[in-house]
């Protein structure tokens, strides 16, 4: 059964050492350098909840949640303010394929609509306009552009 489980003392090397494919590499950050980002976010009071992405006990993936804007933001999108973002999704690559982003990305929507930050009209996201896979995954959930990006990034939103 595909879960999320917080990032914690147990867990935090296992999913440092996940990955995505060479040629993926330009499409999302490292795990470690993700959770170097957590880590400021939390450093000056702002929200950002990190997940190991497990298929029962086997670690499949990471996925980091986000809520508003902080001091550690540079030019954030102007959705960000106030709304929910689905800042890192990744599988590793030895388990991309069997639907483990789909399950995870419905988990983090049920998250997000548990609303741990408080009520939010959006949940946003950003993605590297050639990951045409990530793409079609967000556009399943109903994830559209809004005309924004994030540097280079295109911006999708989902009304909550």
């Amino acid at each position: 059964m595909v879960r999320l489980e917080k990032i914690n003392s147990k867990n935090i090397w296992k999913i440092c050492r996940l990955h995505v494919s060479k040629a993926q590499d330009d499409f999302v950050a490292s795990n470690v350098q993700s959770l170097c980002e957590a880590y400021l976010t939390l450093s000056v009071n702002g929200s950002v909840f990190p997940f190991g992405i497990y298929d029962d006990d086997l670690p499949v993936g990471f996925l980091m949640i986000g809520y508003d804007v902080d001091e550690t933001f540079e030019n954030p999108p102007k959705i960000a303010y106030g709304n929910y973002n689905i800042w890192r999704l990744m599988i590793d690559e030895s388990q991309q394929g069997k639907g483990y982003g789909k399950k995870a990305l419905a988990l983090a929507l049920e998250f997000i609509r548990s609303f741990p930050c408080g009520k939010a009209e959006y949940c946003f996201l950003s993605y590297e306009p050639e990951n045409i896979i990530a793409a079609g995954l967000y556009d399943s959930f109903g994830f559209r552009p809004n005309g924004e990006t994030d540097g280079d990034e295109v911006v999708a939103v989902l009304k909550l």
